[in-house]
């Protein structure tokens, strides 16, 4: 079974760099925004949820490991705060690395990420991935997510 480990500031600072630019390129791809803002917005947004690194207010940042001690992925979680509900917790960001994926990584790494949530009496996860991510998809109603909204767009050429 793997592990949630606290980040590193270290391993913040790669992972930072990484996560900016990715993002960056879903939005990208999905169609959201155009090249040529793309990382600034993505830097914008980044830098409102985590001012302050890890140690930035209910967020919870981790590298996923697996029994043989090697680092296999990672897991962003924040606590978040709506009028009206509960807190719940909110997976900003999920990858396990090429090298490691189609081994059960991803879902030991949910299932850890299930008990870790129940541990901060929270009773809730919720999650975004973006529609042309389907083996993210897979995984998550694997998992027993559900789809709660769903956002739809037709583009006319022309």
């Amino acid at each position: 079974m793997v592990r949630l480990i606290p980040m590193t500031d270290d391993e913040f600072q790669l992972y930072y760099r990484r996560a900016v630019e990715d993002y960056a390129n879903e939005h990208v791809e999905a169609g959201n925004w155009h090249p040529s803002v793309a990382i600034q917005e993505s830097e914008k947004q980044f830098q409102q949820l985590l001012p302050n690194g890890v140690a930035s207010k209910d967020q919870y940042l981790y590298a996923i490991v697996d029994d043989a001690g090697r680092k296999v992925g990672v897991l962003w979680l924040a606590v978040r705060y709506q009028s009206g509900i509960r807190p719940y917790a909110f997976v900003y960001d999920f990858l396990i690395d090429e090298e490691f994926r189609r081994r059960g990584y991803g879902r030991q790494a949910f299932e850890v990420l299930e008990e870790k949530v129940k541990e901060m009496g929270l009773d809730s996860i919720s999650l975004h991935v973006f529609g042309h991510n389907q083996p993210a998809i897979a995984l998550y109603q694997a998992a027993g997510y559900e789809t709660t909204d769903l956002q739809m767009v037709k583009r006319l050429s022309g």
